[in-house]
């Protein structure tokens, strides 16, 4: 069985393949940045105070904040 998580809970250097989007007002941006299901995200490094975070998502670094990431569901993959 696969081990849900949210993408806000992987430490840097770690990976993890998309599974869901929570509905939400950022659904629709989200899914538009390229996190959508089935896409592969590593965590790249967190700001000093832990907020935002850096992701590299389909070949680009995309900065998301905490709260943001918290509504993005990922098997964690290494």
């Amino acid at each position: 069985m696969r081990r849900l998580v949210t993408l806000d809970t992987l430490s840097p250097g770690k990976r993890g393949r998309i599974a869901a989007v929570k509905e939400g007002v950022l659904y629709r941006r989200l899914l538009a940045l390229g996190l959508v299901p089935g896409t592969v995200v590593a965590v790249v490094r967190r700001a000093p105070f832990g907020d935002p975070v850096a992701y590299l998502v389909r070949g680009y670094c995309l900065a998301l904040r905490r709260q943001e990431a918290a509504t993005i569901l990922v098997e964690e993959i290494g």
